[in-house]
């Protein structure tokens, strides 16, 4: 299970730059893990995990298979978007198909690079973006509650959830607010996706800076994350233009560069982790001579289910699942090691997957 993050921003503060620099990094990797394009504004680009070379090299395994994640350079918005400016309505549509959104705010200064609204102010740049997303909503939702009437009146009970869910919405929206902070209960969850809220979807700030402050941050990306704690959002300080030049460098040459900038790791794996932690990913294993491979599933999830994103006769036909953690695996050498010192275990269909959890599952067919 992959996730699909929508990369926002008002014109000229390196969004595109930053999506470049992920899909030329996806083709890069393209010689030994999955990748495509699905169209020019969508990328898949391998999610970075040490722990999985680290099994490969146990477990001698002939490839490595990373789970993915898929980002969406979303149109440019101006303001008025929730009005049709500008590209508003595809831009409005394709937001609605992702699952986060990483919002792309300028925090650098550059006279050549001219500001939409002539000033540098990533907190009043978020503002905007929020703002027309929450118009959209309340217009959204003001048409649906009219037209859910009628339901509501002859009792179905959906109808009633739904009116009761949109109401709360609205009152949320009306206050200024994104639907995200709307608290709702785990039996009107289902119910409340449905409603497919643009601002109910969790936010990544990603604070784009100048070369030289990428492992400092600024003034202004400290400002971001003062917004960000308040919100209970995330943010991760990057340059986009450093991520532009690691794209073009070998795994070896990227490493010095990095090095050389005083970073330790590339800001695009910084935001790729901040953004499972922001949907509450988390990552098992399959480890064997033909393939070490990693998967992705949402914290808490239970073993049938994880086998579910296998294949779905995984989770139909479910018997147990032969566990073993992934510091026992390393520990013991590996599958045979750790069986002989006693750590791999058999779970049934109430364990909850752990994150670096190595997993072998038997089922019925």
């Amino acid at each position: 299970m992959g996730f699909r993050m929508g990369i926002v921003g008002l014109p000229n503060v390196g969004k595109s730059t930053l999506f470049n620099a992920l899909t030329k990094t996806a083709a890069a990797q393209a010689a030994n893990f999955p990748f495509c394009t699905i169209e020019p504004n969508v990328g898949e680009v391998a999610v970075p995990d040490a722990r999985l070379d680290k099994l490969a090299e146990i477990a001698k395994s002939q490839s490595i298979i990373p789970t993915r994640m898929t980002f969406v350079d979303i149109a440019g918005l101006v303001k008025g978007a929730s009005k049709g400016e500008g590209l508003g309505n595809q831009f409005l549509a394709n937001i609605r198909e992702t699952d986060a959104i990483a919002h792309v705010l300028r925090c650098f200064q550059d006279d050549d690079v001219t500001h939409v609204d002539g000033r540098v102010d990533p907190v009043s740049d978020a503002e905007t973006i929020e703002t027309e997303l929450i118009i959209a909503d309340m217009e959204s939702l003001e048409k649906r509650l009219q037209n859910i009437t009628r339901k509501v009146r002859g009792g179905d009970k959906e109808a009633v959830q739904q009116e009761r869910l949109m109401k709360a919405a609205l009152a949320m929206l009306e206050e200024g607010k994104p639907a995200r902070l709307v608290e709702v209960d785990a039996e009107d969850m289902k119910q409340w996706k449905m409603l497919q809220l643009l601002s109910s979807k969790p936010v990544l700030y990603v604070c784009n800076v100048d070369e030289d402050e990428a492992a400092t941050g600024n003034a202004l990306s400290a400002k971001v994350a003062e917004m960000a704690a308040a919100q209970g959002n995330a943010h991760v300080v990057i340059s986009a233009k450093i991520e532009e030049e690691i794209s073009q460098l070998d795994a070896e040459e990227a490493e010095m560069f990095l090095s050389e900038l005083g970073l330790e790791e590339a800001g695009l794996d910084r935001l790729i982790r901040a953004g499972y932690e922001l949907l509450h990913l988390e990552t098992y294993f399959t480890v064997g001579p033909k393939e070490a491979r990693a998967w992705t599933i949402r914290t808490g999830t239970q073993a049938p289910q994880a086998a579910g994103v296998i294949h779905g006769d995984f989770e139909k036909g479910f018997i147990r699942a032969e566990t073993i953690a992934f510091d026992d695996f390393v520990a013991w050498g590996g599958e045979q090691g750790a069986k002989e010192a006693g750590k791999m275990r058999a779970e049934g269909k109430t364990y909850t997957v752990k994150d670096g959890d190595v997993l072998h599952f038997l089922f019925n067919t």
